[in-house]
């Protein structure tokens, strides 16, 4: 993407610059071992600037083209995949789940330890999953059994690792014997239900997740270091992954050489699995902003990527809430948390601006009516820890100025 001066596109370049020492005072005070960040508006990049470490250990700065675990920002991935299925007509958003994967025809949702769980109310549906409301949960949640079964079911390992253990069909065929811990559509929880929606891709494609990606996502992107583990060749551009210290710190939880996306994975994961680059992701945000397409690479048609982007939930199910922190005045659409009223989010922004983060502290946004994009890399888990998601929506808003 061509870089041009901030003033061209309606930025201060002074002001822009407030990102770069941003950032640098979260390294200087070890709260984050190095960060990268990206805004571009009108398909111009303004501001591509890093800071700190890629690797404390090996002594490695901070590089523009290091390789990051971007962990659920795989899923906006996932979705756009399975919407490209959609508009070959392969499915309707109200098409029940069962009609790909049976098992979950007979799923049960909890309704008390040692209770026979309470059948259906309403079929699953491909909607439910894109908009996490399908009452499926995640194991590293506390505050339901099904959590506990989760975990029992060894579906995920614990942060900080966060991978998951069993080939993708296996995986499902687990969840789809576990209880919901909602009736469906009853209410948003962030769940594992992108990880059912790509096994829905690999049964309808007749081909593996990371083929489909390959073939109908990256390529045509350019986006040549995205994929489910960093080649051999590639380790050197591997950022280590962090976590903090009770001294206010920060200590490693995973070194590039044994990481588990060293290697090949034996699950392709459509919810987590996904390691990429500043440049990559960038590709991927820019298509979504110009509604599809880039570069002569059309994925999505302008009204299918509107449909994403539009709040699906009720007024009751709004705001959604990421345990423990709430995402104040955002909806969801179909993979995608969507702005619905900045008074209430209490930040710079405008409504309908869309995107989501990672469980490393990655985030990325995506702004229509400014027809920008904001990118923010890092390696620090657990995810928020600090506040900086937001901080840097700030940063980038703050600079515009025509």
């Amino acid at each position: 993407m061509e870089t041009v001066l901030p003033e061209d596109v309606g930025f201060s370049a002074s002001r822009l610059g407030r990102i770069g020492t941003w950032m640098q005072g979260y390294v200087d005070q070890h709260k984050l071992p190095g960060a990268i960040s990206m805004v571009a508006r009108h398909g111009k990049v303004v501001c591509f600037e890093r800071a700190g470490m890629m690797d404390i250990e090996a002594a490695k700065p901070m590089q523009f083209d290091a390789i990051f675990r971007i962990y659920s920002m795989t899923k906006p991935v996932t979705s756009v995949a399975l919407m490209m299925l959609y508009e070959e007509g392969q499915f309707q958003l109200h098409d029940p789940v069962s009609r790909f994967i049976p098992e979950f025809a007979d799923v049960k949702v909890f309704a008390g330890a040692g209770q026979e769980g309470s059948n259906l109310e309403r079929d699953i549906t491909i909607r439910h999953l894109l908009t996490h409301t399908a009452g499926l949960t995640y194991d590293f949640f506390e505050d339901s059994p099904v959590d506990a079964m989760y975990r029992e079911a060894k579906i995920v390992s614990r942060l900080p690792l966060a991978v998951l253990r069993v080939p993708l069909q296996e995986m499902i065929q687990r969840i789809a014997k576990l209880p919901l811990v909602y009736q469906p559509g009853a209410t948003w929880r962030y769940s594992m239900a992108t990880d059912v929606l790509g096994y829905v891709i690999e049964v309808i494609s007749g081909t593996s997740l990371d083929a489909f990606f390959e073939e109908s996502i990256f390529k045509p992107l350019g986006m040549e270091d995205t994929d489910f583990y960093v080649p051999e060749a590639n380790l050197g551009r591997f950022a280590a992954l962090y976590g903090p210290t009770e001294d206010g710190g920060i200590q490693l939880f995973d070194a590039p050489a044994t990481s588990p996306f060293s290697r090949p994975t034996r699950c392709l994961s459509g919810g987590i699995g996904l390691v990429s680059t500043a440049a990559d992701y960038a590709r991927f945000a820019q298509m979504l902003l110009n509604g599809g397409e880039l570069d002569g690479a059309r994925l999505l048609g302008r009204k299918t990527v509107e449909l994403m982007t539009t709040n699906h939930l009720p007024d009751e199910l709004i705001p959604i809430k990421l345990q423990p922190h709430t995402l104040h005045g955002c909806g969801f659409g179909l993979g995608f948390r969507v702005l619905v009223n900045a008074a209430q989010a209490g930040r710079l922004g405008s409504e309908g601006e869309f995107g989501w983060g990672g469980a490393a502290s990655t985030s990325f946004f995506v702004d229509p009516k400014e027809d920008l994009f904001g990118l923010l890399l890092t390696q620090l888990m657990p995810s928020r820890y600090y506040p900086i998601r937001n901080e840097f929506k700030v940063l980038v808003y703050q600079a515009l100025v025509d």
